[in-house]
């Protein structure tokens, strides 16, 4: 375990001497931009394809916007901030042929270099620049004072100015208010999918499904089942956020404590041999290789996959208690 830097161990000059052009201006990309703008970087324009939705609002926000084949020319350092699995087929058609030699890349996760979607030339510097959290939350943190914590990498044969660009990328963008941590490209795209497939989406969304469908095959009313499998996430994530899970578990009723003790292990047990398949599966690259093609296949599967969540009986009881909630305020 290494220990954390934070902005006084950090110098920014390696950012704001540069001129960086963010590529994508969703939420990663919003917040990537405005935050660097606000801790001082001047040189900041943001590439997008001609009759991009997102060109107004970078705009209104004060930004020059470029094209990415000028941002590939003209930018010292390109961050590209689209989606993981369009990265390949951006560079190809906007980037190779026009890219300035020399020119930094940085991604904020490690998913397209790992998995081989983005192969970039032995001159650039690949830069790992992953704030840990949906890309809103690095805006909303920062503008309470506050960050969320960052982890870097550099590519083998990297120039050495790429670590401290890399440090210097994070920190304006306000990760060095959270610690700053070297990692690389392999560990952050492995812990980002995984935490994401078993447990934090996959593995929750799972558990609320079928807690609910129990619930209501007992006789429980809709209302009370979404209730205590799926409203009540919230104060239960925000008490292990700020507690632990050990604290959380001093937080609430002893009743609640005594029967998750008792079930937990049973739980547990249950699923083991899926987290095992899902490591599997995604350590020798099978889940990315179907989610690129997926992508390449204007995201057929996943278009009908959410369709079919939406069609859940959960998600009535859903929208009923969250319109009288709204109704009650």
């Amino acid at each position: 375990m290494t220990d954390a830097l934070y902005e006084a161990d950090i110098d920014l000059e390696p950012i704001r001497s540069r001129h960086v052009a963010i590529i994508g201006y969703g939420n990663h990309g919003r917040s990537h931009a405005l935050n660097m703008r606000d801790m001082g970087g001047e040189r900041i324009s943001i590439a997008l394809r001609p009759g991009s939705a997102s060109i107004a609002k970078a705009q209104a926000d004060g930004f020059t916007v470029v094209s990415i084949e000028e941002a590939a020319r003209e930018a010292d350092v390109l961050s590209l901030l689209a989606a993981d699995e369009a990265h390949g087929q951006i560079w190809a058609d906007h980037i190779a042929e026009n890219r300035k030699p020399g020119q930094a890349l940085i991604l904020c996760h490690g998913f397209s270099i790992e998995y081989g979607v983005l192969r970039p030339p032995a001159d650039c510097d690949v830069i790992l620049a992953a704030a840990k959290g949906p890309g809103g939350a690095v805006r909303s943190s920062f503008e309470k004072g506050g960050g969320l914590v960052g982890f870097w990498a550099v590519t083998p044969g990297s120039s050495t100015t790429a670590e401290p660009l890399a440090k210097a990328y994070l920190n304006a963008i306000g990760c060095g208010r959270a610690g700053i941590f070297p990692s690389s490209f392999r560990e952050e795209a492995l812990a980002d999918i995984l935490g994401e497939q078993a447990v934090l989406v996959g593995g929750m969304c799972a558990l609320a499904r079928t807690g609910f469908e129990r619930l209501t095959a007992a006789g429980i009313g809709p209302r009370m089942a979404y209730i205590d499998t799926v409203h009540e996430l919230k104060y239960i994530a925000e008490l292990i956020h700020d507690r632990g899970i050990a604290g959380m578990y001093e937080a609430i009723s002893d009743t609640a404590e005594f029967g998750a003790h008792e079930v937990e292990g049973k739980i547990s047990r249950a699923v083991e041999p899926v987290f095992d398949a899902i490591v599997e599966d995604v350590t020798r690259g099978d889940f990315a290789r179907r989610w690129v093609a997926d992508y390449a296949n204007d995201r057929a599967w996943l278009k009908a996959a959410r369709a079919k969540a939406g069609e859940h009986p959960l998600e009535d009881a859903g929208k009923e208690l969250r319109a009288l909630l709204k109704g009650s305020k």
